[in-house]
């Protein structure tokens, strides 16, 4: 049988149960402590994954969209890097602007326009002359040629999305990307044009416009439900991130928590929280097929 914690809908844990004693043996006979996914024996991932059926009963399986299905979070650090030194700011560490930038989001979720307020933040802790209208143009320009050019799925992540629309799943998206930025995704980026299209794979695509409310609010999965007619116990979440992990807690959706290590500083929390842990889509797809041959 399965074993999952039920408790407010929580992650899955390995804490109490005989495979977290043995792990904890297993990290000290290695003579560390690090995550799970970079320790754990290859019997420990079995029994892990065993534990639950992650896609069974699903139908739905809806991605964010930066960090979790495109390696794009570097891109906006770094374009991030680029804008801050243009207004004035000198150089900056792109982790730290980082957290500065997801901090702010957070805190302005409920804004009307979150990324206008970043700017305005911008302007105001770098002293630029520049007007927030004009740092957020700014932003923009520095960032189209690595949208176009540069963003790229996460490895795997277009094989793993063709193996769920061949085995009939309905794909969608919830992100906080603009609907400008997705746009160009769309129908721009030769990258993402070249392996799996957007349009091809996923109706419906949600970006900021769509919503009043930002991650963690779960408007966004709401709307998802609504529109395709679904149960939430019928759907699955793929999130990278510590807000993307809680919107779909908050919408009593099981989320699967994929790597990026952008996210690391949030990595306790994320593991907490989410049902599934996956390192890569690699092992998304070894899951997929192992769970379709049953």
């Amino acid at each position: 049988g399965t074993s999952k914690k039920t408790e407010s809908r929580g992650a899955f844990s390995l804490r109490g149960s005989p495979f977290f004693y043995a792990f904890v043996a297993e990290a000290r006979r290695r003579g560390g402590t690090r995550t799970v996914f970079l320790v754990q024996s290859r019997r420990l991932r079995k029994n892990l994954r065993e534990a639950a059926e992650m896609f069974g009963g699903k139908k739905t399986i809806i991605f964010d969209m930066d960090g979790t299905l495109i390696d794009s979070v570097g891109v906006w650090n770094a374009v991030d890097v680029e804008l801050v030194k243009r207004i004035g700011g000198g150089e900056r560490d792109s982790g730290d602007l980082q957290r500065q930038r997801d901090a702010l989001l957070r805190e302005r979720a409920a804004s009307p326009d979150p990324y206008g307020d970043y700017c305005a933040y911008l302007k105001e802790n770098y002293a630029s002359p520049l007007t927030a209208d004009e740092i957020h143009r700014l932003r923009y320009r520095i960032a189209r040629d690595f949208l176009e050019n540069v963003v790229d799925y996460k490895p795997r992540a277009d094989e793993f999305v063709k193996a769920l629309k061949a085995r009939g799943f309905r794909l969608a998206i919830a992100t906080a990307t603009r609907r400008g930025t997705v746009d160009i995704y769309r129908t721009v980026n030769r990258n993402i044009l070249a392996k799996a299209p957007l349009d091809e794979y996923f109706a419906p695509v949600y970006a900021r416009e769509d919503v009043r409310a930002m991650k963690p609010d779960p408007e966004v999965y709401f709307r998802i439900l609504g529109d395709l007619g679904a149960a939430p116990a019928e759907c699955l979440i793929f999130e990278d991130s510590l807000v993307g992990v809680e919107s779909a807690r908050n919408a009593g959706i099981e989320a699967a928590a994929v790597y990026d290590r952008y996210a690391d500083a949030d990595r306790a929390r994320i593991d907490a929280l989410a049902d599934y842990r996956l390192r890569d889509y690699g092992e998304a797809i070894e899951i997929l097929k192992r769970e379709s041959s049953e």
